[in-house]
């Protein structure tokens, strides 16, 4: 499976037809609408699983009208 920044989707072999996507447009739809992502790494030897780390973050733009966190 791989991304594609021309509009491609996982598990697609092949990208959709279309413009390309310039790397700062992506950004933008990114913060614009905000993102949340999840993974599971999980280092293991012979079927022991030795690290397990749970990453998750969430993406998005803070405006002037919102209270910053601190």
């Amino acid at each position: 499976m791989s991304t594609d920044l021309v509009g491609g989707v996982l598990g697609e072999s092949e990208p959709r037809s279309g413009p390309p996507v310039a790397l700062i447009d992506l950004l933008d739809r990114l913060l614009n609408g905000g993102a949340v992502l999840t993974g599971d790494l999980v280092l293991s030897i012979a079927d022991v699983d030795l690290v397990h780390i749970d990453l998750r973050a969430v993406i998005r733009s803070i405006t002037g009208e919102e209270p910053g966190p601190w």
